[in-house]
């Protein structure tokens, strides 16, 4: 079973959102969790334009969404809201598909001006999926440096932020563990 599920909604190959994912990524593996990282990408266009439910990929992907502690859910910022295809992806799954699980929603945008497309677009869409969703974070373009992999997240404050919702999010994972266990 797969600790913590990152979903890339990011439909670029060269993308920011999945850079700030896979340093979330590596920051939870060196604190201990096994991490899966999903991209949109790895789903068949054709599985996603003709909603094929019962397509092997979109049971794949709800498995592993059902078995996940805690789920990332990543997306840049299309037209003040999410990315259509990670939407598409969405709508295939079964509407409880993160019952009660802890889901940290991160976007990425080019300007401030989208920072309330977390609380007005993808936090409502996780919800109705039945995730408990965190604060979230919110990084500006111009925070993440393509060329920097390892440290891809090159101001200190977001940096910060990303951190400080990894480790609620560790935290709530940890409290569910203990709870299982009691």
């Amino acid at each position: 079973m797969t600790d913590i599920i990152l979903l890339s909604g990011s439909p670029s190959i060269s993308s920011r959102t999945d850079l700030a994912l896979h340093y979330a990524g590596d920051k939870l593996i060196k604190e201990g969790f096994d991490v899966k990282h999903i991209s949109i990408q790895d789903i068949p266009a054709e599985v996603l334009f003709h909603a094929q439910f019962d397509h092997p990929k979109i049971k794949e992907v709800t498995n592993l969404l059902r078995n996940a502690k805690a789920v990332i859910v990543g997306s840049p910022v299309y037209k003040a809201a999410y990315s259509g295809v990670l939407k598409a992806l969405l709508d295939l799954l079964p509407p409880d598909v993160l019952q009660d699980t802890p889901v940290l929603p991160v976007m990425t945008g080019g300007s401030g001006g989208h920072l309330l497309s977390i609380e007005y677009s993808l936090k409502p869409l996780l919800a109705s999926l039945k995730g408990q969703c965190l604060q979230g974070v919110y990084i500006v373009d111009k925070c993440i440096d393509k060329q920097q992999t390892e440290e891809p997240i090159v101001d200190e404050e977001t940096k910060q932020r990303l951190i400080n919702q990894l480790t609620i999010l560790t935290n709530t994972t940890a409290n569910q563990r203990e709870l299982l266990f009691t």
